[in-house]
């Protein structure tokens, strides 16, 4: 289940909560904690294996869960805190299967705007991970080999 899902429901079905997809990643995982966390306890009571992948949310917030539920639970993050900026826009317009991404349709300025925010993002996400002892997975270097340990990492 994506997150970006959930965002986009709250933007578009209840603008009255304040979570809408102009938020920064960090400001929709702050608002989205309570209805997440509820959630992810209603799975954890159902006994059935769900994946929920997005950026909003943290590894602070998701703490409280792994240390509820250590057996449970499996979590990492990936990111690119240290990616050449131009090589990920190269990346991203040679990469995309041209259906489903937004950010095709976007000017390189844009698209460089936003890689920029990322990579502060995921700079964010990979130091509050080391605080509260979270994986996390750079693929700013060997992009595929990174996917495939962190892949491997949850499956174990």
């Amino acid at each position: 289940m994506s997150l970006d899902w959930l965002a986009m429901g709250f933007t578009n079905g209840m603008p009255q909560c304040g979570i809408h997809d102009k938020l920064y990643p960090d400001e929709i995982a702050e608002k989205l904690w309570s209805f997440l966390k509820s959630m992810c306890e209603n799975m954890l009571w159902s006994e059935v294996d769900y994946v929920i992948e997005g950026e909003a949310i943290l590894p602070g917030l998701i703490r409280e869960l792994l240390d509820k539920y250590p057996e449970r639970i499996k979590i990492c993050f990936v990111g690119y805190a240290d990616i050449d900026v131009d090589q990920k826009v190269t990346d991203i317009r040679n990469h995309s299967d041209g259906r489903l991404d937004w950010l095709l349709n976007e000017s390189d300025d844009h698209i460089n705007k936003h890689i920029e925010d990322m990579v502060t993002y995921s700079r964010k996400i990979r130091s509050e991970c080391r605080q509260y002892d979270v994986r996390y997975f750079d693929t700013s270097i060997g992009f595929v080999d990174a996917i495939e340990e962190a892949t491997e990492y949850l499956l174990n």
